[in-house]
């Protein structure tokens, strides 16, 4: 049996860090289960949220390495969940967008999402719930600004969420 010491315990940062990597485990399953991966989620997820994009783009934003990118947009292509298309202005340029399948895809992974969430938070009450999602949005903001890295001379860390792509 594994017993936490208490002072671990004592630190948010390694409580965030359990609690998301159980939560990301747990929500990569449920994917997985569709064939899909948290990258592909994200990918949907910030064409839905942003419209098309050309796939350059796409990586910078979501944090992604540009050459694991053609990957991704490539298996949800495959899958019929997005189409690419040569930018007018610039031939070398794909524009990634979704198909109406990927919005449907999509909608079925935040409901898988949805579930493990509230799985992980059922220990909550409903204004507990949300007082945690206003604390954690104010917390992502402020890591996510860059202020913090440049300040401390380092380089800021890739988003850790959506794991690793397969080789």
């Amino acid at each position: 049996m594994s017993e936490t010491p208490p002072s671990l315990l004592g630190l948010t940062t390694y409580l965030m860090s359990k609690t998301g990597k159980a939560a990301r485990n747990r929500l990569a399953a449920r994917l997985a289960d569709r064939d899909m991966r948290l990258w592909h989620m994200a990918v949907l997820s910030a064409l839905v949220d942003f419209g098309p994009h050309v796939q350059r783009e796409l990586a910078s934003r979501l944090g992604i390495d540009r050459s694991d990118i053609v990957k991704i947009v490539d298996d949800l292509a495959v899958a019929g969940l997005v189409d690419r298309a040569r930018d007018s202005s610039d031939r070398r340029r794909m524009t990634v967008t979704p198909t109406p399948a990927g919005r449907a895809a999509l909608k079925e992974l935040q409901a898988e999402a949805l579930t493990v969430q509230e799985t992980l938070l059922a220990p909550l009450t409903g204004s507990e719930q949300a007082q945690l999602a206003a604390l954690l949005k104010r917390v992502h903001a402020h890591v996510h600004d860059g202020a913090e890295e440049l300040k401390a001379g380092r380089r800021p860390i890739p988003p850790a969420w959506c794991g690793t792509l397969p080789g």
